[in-house]
């Protein structure tokens, strides 16, 4: 992986964002009581209590899988990889890491692995943007 080239001001600047997400992130795990389910005696009330905590896991799986993507970053600003995409190794252009710190890819290679989990392939997504939306073709 190449050694990033970004002055050590931009690096303190990052880091600094990065840290003040991961406190506000590692806040909202100091308490469980968004997940436990009270019992009640409605069963409407109850399922939606249910559906809540459903939620609440829910964020919280985000949150986590947020913060294991700081702690990376966090880890290659101390590695000095900082800022250079994992998967093809040019430089994360500044605005991309202002807006999301932790990226690890630059936006061609990230827009590629999400629609790789999608399981959209190049192909499907070309076509699917030539093709004329429902209301196009009606007018």
């Amino acid at each position: 992986m190449p050694r990033t080239t970004m002055p050590s001001k931009k690096l303190a600047r990052y880091k600094e964002l990065l840290e003040a997400k991961e406190q506000e992130l590692s806040r909202g795990f100091r308490t469980r009581n968004q997940i436990a389910l009270p019992k009640t005696p409605e069963f409407e009330e109850e399922a939606q209590l249910a559906l809540e905590q459903d939620l609440a896991v829910q964020d919280r799986n985000l949150a986590a899988a947020l913060l294991r993507q700081i702690w990376t970053a966090l880890d290659r600003i101390d590695d000095g990889t900082y800022g250079s995409c994992l998967s093809c190794g040019v430089e994360i252009q500044p605005r991309r890491l202002e807006a999301v710190p932790w990226a690890s890819y630059c936006t061609r290679c990230q827009e590629a692995l999400d629609l790789k989990q999608a399981g959209i392939t190049a192909q499907q997504r070309e076509f699917a943007e030539a093709e004329p939306s429902r209301e196009e073709r009606a007018a």
